[in-house]
This record gives C-alpha cells, structure tokens and sequence, in this order.
C-alpha cells in the first residue's frame, strides 16, 4: 500500500498512454451533459489505467459528514448492479478517500485494516487505485479502479495517468455543470413563458393551476407538481391543480401547514434532504399560493443546487401572469358591462317607447271599433305588449345587476341536458321574469334539486311523451313541470315527494303534485321571492 507518485524526472518525454489520455481528455470534453460527462471519465480511467472494474462516486454537499450520492460504474452490467443491491455511500475503503482526499494504491484489498468487505453478489476484487476529483478547491468525487488486467497491482504509471484524468476532469465535469446549470435556467424560463403564453396568449380549455404545474414538474424534472391556494372559506389551503404523480395520501395535514408557512412568511423550503420543494406563488388578496414539486427518492441525486433559484424566478414570473390574467379579465369584463349599458339605454329609448307608442294606438282603435270580437283582441294585443314591456325592463335591471357569473337559465340547461338519457325526450323549457337576479343563491340549489327530482319521476314512472318546464319569477319564485304521461298510480310516490315538499316549507313555500289539465301530472313548487 502506498500513495502513488506523481513527479517526473527531468527531461522525460510523454509515453504514448499519456498522449491517449490527453486525446481522451479531449473527446470527454465535447459532450456537456453532465451523466455523460461522468460515464466517459470513469470508462477513460480504466482503459488507462488497464482496470477491469471502475467507478465514479460523486460526494454530497452537505456540510457535515460528506457520503456518496452518486456512483457511476465501469465493467458491472445493469443486471449485476441490480444483484448486487443498493450503491455504495462510502464506507471502508471509499471512506478513506472520501476523509483523506489524496491518490491512493492497494495492493490487496483483503489485506487493508479499513476492509470492509464486499456484500453478496459482489464480483471479487483484489487491487486498488483510486484518486480524488476535484472542482478548484473543492471535492466533486472519487475515481475508484479495481483489478488491474494481465495481473499484478497498479504501477506508478497507473497512477501518474490516474491523477492526471482527475485533475483534467474536474475541469471538464465544471463546464459540464455550468452548462446543465444554464440549461436548466433556460428550461425555467421557457417554461414560464410558455405559461404567459397559454394563460394570456393562446385559448386553452385546461385550468390556468393545471398549467402552471405541467409546466414547473417539466421544467423541474420533479415526480410531482401541486400548486395549492387558499381555501373559498378560509380553512388552509387546498389543491388548486397538479400534474405528474399525485399519490393518494401525498397532500396531509403536516403538507398544508408546511405550505401554509411558506405562504406567510415567503420563505421557501429547500428540497434537500426530504426531496420537497415549497416556494410562494404571488401575496396579493387576489394571487396567493405555493407551488410544491417533489422528488422520489431515487431522483432526488438530480436535483441541482440552482433549482431553489430558479423555481422562486419561475413563480414570481408566473404570479405576474395571473395578475395580468386578472387584468385582462376585468377590462373585458367592464367591457361587457359598458356593453350591457348601451344595450339597456336603447332598449329603453328606443324599443320600450315605440312599444308604448303602439299600445296607445291600439286603445285608441279599440274604442273606436267599439265592443265586439275586434276590440277583444285588440284588447288582448295591448296586454301582450304591456307584458313584453315588463320582460323588457327586466332585462334592462338584469343588465344593470350582473349578480353571479352562471345564469340560472344556463343551469337550468345543463340539468335538463343530463336527464335526457332517462327522460328520451327534450322537454319545452319557459322562464318570465328576472330568472338571473330575481332567484337568490339560497334558492338556487334547492330549486336546481327539484327540477331534477321532478325529471327523474317523469323518466322512472311517467311514461309520457312530453314535458314542459315553467318558472316564473315575481313576488315569488314558481317551478312549475308538467307532462302528459298516465299520471299518478296505486298512490305510490316514494321518498322524492316529501323531499321536494321540504326544501319548499324550508323556505316558506309549497309543493303540490296534481293531475294536469289534459291529462298527466303537475307538479307545483313555490317560494317566496326575496
């Protein structure tokens, strides 16, 4: 055992194996991925050094007690790794190098005080040279190479070509590391602008959260994105959107605090050594939220020390997005407000006036028609258009009084859309009044229920051919449904009756269910208007 020699006696020109290292030094160098980069070294250290087995361990950062978290190997087959169990972290003679950076050669491995053994599986190895990599003042990794071919231990020109690949690799595995590490930053940045470009640019029918994950977990090359806001009610935090591996269970009650943490105090959590990534997505009242990527333990080894940077430059990009977002929403949203006003001035300047205009003229001809069958339907056409008028206007404070973004109508739409399977027919839909503001939320849900209730009863056990749907809305909110199926029969009418009955009495109306004019059934549910 000894440390091998690394000085030169003067004069001595470069034998042929030194001038294939620096040819090999110079292949290694043209390609910059960093696994590459690392897989060439070890394969160029062993065919100089003649090694039969050879490997690269790169060490962690941590500032204590330094292990390895790599090990890329020469002369093993993926089978025979896998065999053999999980990589080595820097025990025994690894360790030696890892506590006393310096050259070192074994001529029997078996013989060494510091030995510890190979575990099952393992191929024999006898002989030992290895040699600290090193990125300026600091240690990137070992190279280990074992079993010298044509037998015999490693000669001080082992080792002289050995150390020289180290000390030449450092500098290749460097730009390396520089170019990963600005590809990386490019990748960020790539992916937030394609974020801006899907979020204000290019229409997308996925949820602006979804978007921001999908494209942070590629940019991250994380198992799983999650990017959490704060809850409608104010309790912690909830899902917003994910994407890669959402496992059951990932999201529990310690994760929501800990997010819930980053969220107030901006400060982020580092994914070392846990593999969770926690950074804060915007502070305002409007964009709140931390995005969360995580590392399966098996990928955590690719985590670069830039990713902490580069993930807090892609939320604060991606909190502006939805800023912008939120802007661009509400200048179109005053623009159809604006709109909405022109629509209503001119309908009450010009089509309500004319209309006015017209029922004058119509009194006016039916006192002069006298009594008779003319003068009753002029009569007739006269409260038509003193109807018309009262919808007109209620179209104008509707305009006016934009109280949700989802009109009942539209929801109305969506419930008879997804009965029509059980019903097999569409049914005739008629609303009067101020259907959109005139029904409160509390009502809302109460009469959305009924109506598909009352859909379902007419698909199950009406028979018919037929349906119409009413609600009128004024002093109170009516839902009338009718059909023309066999009506009720042997009296049976099982649990949904009573629970349409008492949604209505809970808020201080009614619920009828008679014969229809005509045959079939009526079904009447009414409440007070608020």
């Amino acid at each position: 055992m000894g440390k091998a020699a690394v000085s030169e006696p003067a004069g001595h020109h470069p034998a042929p194996t030194l001038r294939k290292m620096l040819d090999i030094v110079g292949s290694i160098a043209t390609d910059l991925d960093i696994d590459e980069t690392l897989q060439r070294i070890v394969d160029a250290a062993a065919e100089l050094s003649g090694a039969g087995y050879g490997a690269l361990g790169v060490l962690d950062d941590s500032t204590g007690p330094r292990r390895l978290r790599e090990f890329v190997t020469h002369g093993i087959s993926d089978a025979e790794r896998a065999r053999i169990g999980p990589l080595p972290t820097g025990h025994g003679i690894l360790g030696v190098l890892i506590d006393h950076p310096e050259p070192l050669r074994i001529d029997d491995l078996g013989k060494h005080e510091l030995s510890a053994g190979f575990p099952a599986n393992h191929p024999p190895m006898s002989t030992f040279l290895g040699a600290p990599i090193r990125i300026g003042s600091r240690v990137f990794g070992n190279l280990y190479l074992t079993e010298r071919q044509g037998g015999g231990p490693f000669t001080d020109q082992d080792a002289e070509l050995v150390v020289a690949l180290a000390a030449a690799a450092g500098v290749v595995i460097e730009n390396a590391r520089l170019y990963e590490r600005l590809s990386r930053r490019r990748r960020w940045l790539e992916a937030a602008a394609e974020v801006s470009a899907r979020l204000l640019g290019r229409p997308t029918l996925d949820d602006p959260s979804d978007v921001i994950a999908k494209f942070a977990l590629a940019a991250s090359d994380a198992d799983t994105a999650v990017l959490l806001s704060p809850s409608p009610n104010g309790a912690g935090l909830q899902v917003a959107g994910s994407a890669g591996r959402l496992l059951h269970g990932l999201v529990t009650d310690q994760m929501r605090s800990a997010a819930g943490a980053v969220l107030g105090s901006g400060d982020p959590v580092s994914p070392q050594p846990a593999g969770d990534l926690m950074v804060r997505v915007g502070a305002t009242e409007r964009i709140a939220g931390v995005l969360w990527l995580r590392w399966s333990a098996e990928r955590l080894d690719r985590v670069h020390e830039a990713v902490l940077e580069s993930a807090e430059g892609f939320a604060e990009q991606v909190a502006l997005v939805l800023e912008v977002a939120l802007a661009q929403d509400d200048r179109a949203r005053l623009a159809v407000f604006e709109d909405r006003d022109r629509i209503g001035r001119d309908l009450h300047d010009l089509v309500i006036q004319r209309l006015f205009a017209v029922g004058l003229t119509l009194e006016n001809t039916s006192r002069l028609a006298g009594k008779g069958r003319v003068a009753d339907r002029i009569s007739t056409a006269v409260d038509q258009l003193d109807e018309t008028i009262k919808d007109i206007r209620r179209t104008i404070f509707e305009l006016a009084n934009p109280q949700r973004p989802a009109d009942l109508r539209d929801e109305i739409d969506a419930t008879v859309t997804a009965m029509l399977p059980s019903l097999g027919f569409p049914p005739k839909v008629r609303t009067s009044g101020p259907v959109h503001s005139g029904v409160s939320d509390e009502i809302r849900p109460h009469l959305l229920a009924v109506l598909q209730e009352a859909l379902s009863n007419v698909g199950r056990h009406a028979l018919a051919t037929s349906a119409t749907i009413s609600l009128d809305v004024a002093d109170e909110v009516v839902l009338t449904v009718t059909d023309n199926g066999r009506g009720i029969r042997n009296g049976r009418l099982g649990n949904g009756l009573p629970n349409m009955a008492a949604r209505a009495e809970d808020l201080g109306g009614s619920c009828d269910l008679g014969p229809a004019e005509g045959g079939g059934t009526m079904l009447v549910w009414r409440v007070p208007a608020p």
